[in-house]
């Protein structure tokens, strides 16, 4: 490889792998993996097995999965900014298939930059129940915030909190938990070599200490008979079944559960720690023959980055009586409350309930969101042809769908309440890119189709005004056909613009432009 591995990394590799050492460091030479995975939100894997311009060879442990050849770029394809699928490294996809998430349930992605592994859970949930994607990091929020939208999530919220924080508000909450933890890196080390100009000796003791404070905060937020799934993407024992071990050794409603397909990774390694670290002395054989039961991929004996799993089981039992949340259902309603987000001044809110032309009446005239909240009744009736779900919440002039009621996220840093619908301006509705982002086509009441092959899809994708014919606008029935058009790429929505005599006006947003050669 290109740049030197440190000292003390290849040492402890070495005592760690032993006979197997010669054809670890070799994997080195090797070319990292590289794949995408189908988001199942807008398209069947069958579609875009179909539409695919690339070679596409399935990745074992992820049925959405897929690896590509080297030297493709699907990132420089407009299916790529129509949210067809993320770039992933393979080995990134297999905590999210051990968490076995389900339709409806509630599930916290505790360190979620950029996006990844909770736009994965997002296609899981297939639009019901809840997401809450959290990180710490401001600037990494962002691009968490703008993957979900682009990836069409309706179900999700972004924080930027303390897993403690969350913990508060959230006890005993969830059913599924994913902790990605941060940590030194080292299974990164042939894909990124910045991690290995990053890391020290004294890197793994560091992480595990951060690693033991999150990973304690997020069991206090899973339901009885819960499940957790705990990852990294480094090699460190400390990092890894140390961790578990000891965590398993202050909970006692858990235990580690072999992942489902386990034949595809190697066992956990538990005779280092005990030999080499003298701290883990007090821990008990059968916790440590639990440990044995977290799972490695090792870049040398499959296709892809190194990586650590543990799945962690609760065993049902109640341990204490905890406030109950109702995540949003169609239909229901609700009135007052408060809710104080990151980037936005305190404001009142209302639920819409998922009703379009919902009675604003309720809200009284004294209250700020009566008149954004009109202008948005009255957009989604002439505009959508369904009911959205949840609460419509009101931060200053923009307005979200939210799955949670606003007195569930006060006091918290809230990046994002739920889906980003739009802004008022001069009492009028202004739809956002991640309301268009997030339809389907048959859900919007004018629809224009730009094909790739002949360029157009490009051209919108780079913010250009389009001479788009009046034929070419679908609309249904009754419906005008001047106005705001929902613009598909082969069929798969891709943004907003606004038609009038025979121009479509990009509604494109700047920050999201096509910039590919």
């Amino acid at each position: 490889m290109a740049q030197q591995l440190p000292a003390a990394f290849e040492e402890r590799m070495k005592s760690l792998l032993q006979q197997n050492y010669d054809r670890f460091i070799a994997s080195y030479d090797h070319n990292p993996f590289s794949g995408l995975r189908v988001n199942t939100l807008k398209i069947s894997v069958e579609e875009m097995l179909a539409l695919s311009p690339w070679q596409l060879k399935p990745i074992p442990w992820c049925p959405t999965g897929f690896y590509t050849e080297t030297g493709e770029r699907p990132g420089r394809h407009p299916y790529y900014h129509a949210g067809l699928y993320y770039i992933q490294e393979p080995s990134a996809m297999a905590p999210v298939e051990l968490l076995d998430v389900q339709p409806g349930e509630k599930v916290l992605d505790l360190c979620a930059a950029p996006g990844g592994k909770s736009t994965q859970i997002a296609a899981k949930l297939k639009g019901q129940g809840l997401l809450v994607s959290n990180d710490l990091n401001a600037e990494r929020t962002k691009a968490l915030a703008k993957n979900l939208e682009l990836y069409g999530v309706r179900n999700g919220v972004v924080l930027q909190e303390h897993p403690d924080r969350i913990a508060s508000k959230f006890p005993a909450f969830f059913d599924k938990i994913l902790v990605d933890a941060p940590c030194s890196g080292e299974g990164m080390f042939r894909k990124d070599e910045d991690m290995i100009r990053q890391w020290t000796a004294e890197s793994p003791a560091k992480y595990a200490a951060m690693q033991r404070d999150i990973l304690k905060s997020a069991a206090k937020m899973l339901k009885p008979g819960g499940r957790m799934v705990y990852s990294t993407c480094t090699f460190s024992p400390e990092e890894n079944e140390a961790i578990i071990a000891g965590f398993l050794a202050d909970h006692e409603h858990f235990h580690v559960q072999a992942p489902a397909r386990s034949e595809l990774f190697a066992k956990g390694e538990t005779g280092w720690i005990r030999e080499n670290m003298e701290e883990t002395s007090f821990i008990l054989d059968e916790i440590w023959k639990q440990a044995e039961h977290t799972a490695r991929l090792w870049p040398h004996l499959i296709e892809g980055e190194g990586h650590f799993l543990a799945v962690l089981q609760h065993d049902g039992t109640e341990e204490a009586e905890h406030g109950h949340l109702d995540v949003a259902e169609p239909s229901h309603t609700a009135e007052g409350g408060r809710l104080r987000g990151k980037d936005h001044a305190r404001s009142d809110r209302n639920r819409s309930g998922g009703k379009k032309g919902k009675d604003s009446s309720k809200v009284s005239a004294a209250d700020q969101t009566s008149g954004p909240l009109e202008a948005y009744n009255e957009f989604l009736n002439s505009h959508l042809t369904f009911e959205p779900d949840g609460y419509a919440i009101v931060y200053g002039q923009h307005i979200y769908q939210s799955p949670l009621p606003s007195e569930a996220l006060d006091g918290l840093k809230v990046v994002r309440p739920g889906w980003y619908m739009g802004d008022t301006k001069n009492g009028r509705f202004v739809p956002a890119h991640p309301l268009a982002t997030a339809l389907q086509p048959h859900e919007f009441l004018r629809i224009l189709e730009l094909r790739v092959e002949t360029g157009e899809a490009v051209r919108y994708l780079k913010g250009e005004t389009l001479n788009v014919e009046s034929g070419r606008i679908r609309c249904s029935e009754g419906t005008n056909i001047k106005g705001y058009v929902l613009v598909c790429i082969d069929g798969f929505s891709a943004g907003f613009g606004k038609w009038q005599d025979g121009f479509l006006k990009n509604e494109y947003p700047a920050g999201w432009r096509w910039t590919s050669v």
